[in-house]
């Protein structure tokens, strides 16, 4: 077997087993961590140095996105005035693997006058840190998959393992929904898969192709070749939707000889268009286009045509199935 081959397999299966000891440690004081955090009226702290720093910025923005307020406090610019930023209502989950990490020491005392509660996340029962600590959650004390046992491996995964087992227990106990998630996410495709509506991009108005019913399929093809949809409604003289042709109607018109100029619209047309609600999700909408095989949705309310979506419109904005 090739040695970087066989490095990579003894650095997977030494954090492997990590998560496994790491189970074997989750205990009451877990309970009590999700029960202090659920109870904090202001917003969770995520404090942690070097290694531990960057695991704790992403439990800190784990925890924010999924309904629990957090920020990342850098321990060595606390100090520096960013204490400042801390309320009495906050609390601190601070990661330190020895629970001995100085610059995580030096601002114990300044969180214990401002009594904020602290959950420590350290492998050393009795360290200093744990002292502080109203709870500690135990990090299993492994040996690093670093073969110096120097380089953070086995303990920042199993912190980085910690704080999403938090993150999740505390949003399921906060009954955080996809609706909740998509609150926080807007803009990215997460967010839009859970609130873009068609609304949001059909066609409308003067967008719309369409053609009246006792026009030819000649009319419907310079329509289609005007909106560019690949598409045209047919219309009563009340604008009410009687049908709809596709390129796919035009294609069949063609191989069944049809003379385009003077056969009516009416005798190629489809005339079970599917519709559906401008508040219907677009991804929804995709997920109707691949199962039916089409490209295109009319969007009706109480019988009246409010719009076209096309597959395009909704893959112009980064939805996919």
């Amino acid at each position: 077997m090739n040695e970087h081959i066989a490095s990579a397999k003894r650095t997977i299966k030494s954090e492997y087993e990590t998560i496994r000891n790491l189970l074997q440690v989750i205990d009451e004081s877990f309970r009590e961590a999700c029960e202090l955090i659920l109870d904090t009226k202001g917003r969770v702290l995520l404090i942690g140095m070097g290694k531990s720093g960057h695991i704790a910025r992403k439990i800190s923005a784990t925890l924010s996105s999924t309904g629990t307020p957090s920020f990342f406090l850098h321990p060595a610019e606390a100090t520096h005035g960013d204490l400042g930023a801390i309320t009495q209502n906050d609390l601190a989950i601070i990661i330190s693997n020895s629970g001995a990490t100085s610059e995580i020491i030096s601002i114990l005392p300044a969180l214990k006058k401002l009594n904020i509660k602290i959950i420590s996340m350290t492998a050393i029962e009795g360290s200093e840190l744990t002292k502080y600590a109203s709870v500690n959650l135990r990090i299993p004390s492994d040996k690093e998959a670093c073969p110096l046992n120097l380089a953070p491996t086995n303990s920042t995964t199993a912190s980085l393992v910690l704080g999403d087992a938090l993150a999740v227990a505390l949003l399921e106990a906060r009954n955080f929904k996809e609706k909740d998630f998509a609150k926080s996410h807007p803009t990215g495709t997460l967010g839009r898969k859970l609130t873009l509506s068609v609304n949001e991009v059909m066609s409308i108005e003067d967008e719309i192709p369409r053609v009246l019913v006792d026009q030819s399929i000649g009319d419907a093809i310079v329509e289609m070749n005007r909106k560019g949809l690949g598409m045209t409604l047919i219309v009563s003289l009340k604008n009410e939707l009687l049908g709809i042709f596709t390129d796919g109607d035009l294609r069949r018109s063609i191989d069944s000889g049809l003379d385009l100029k003077k056969t009516k619209i009416d005798i190629a047309m489809s005339k079970t268009p599917k519709t559906i609600p401008r508040n219907t999700l677009a991804m929804d909408a995709l997920e109707i286009m691949n199962i039916s095989k089409i490209t295109s949705l009319v969007v009706s309310e109480n019988d009246e045509i409010c719009g076209v979506v096309h597959l395009h419109d909704i893959l112009r904005n980064g939805l996919t199935t």
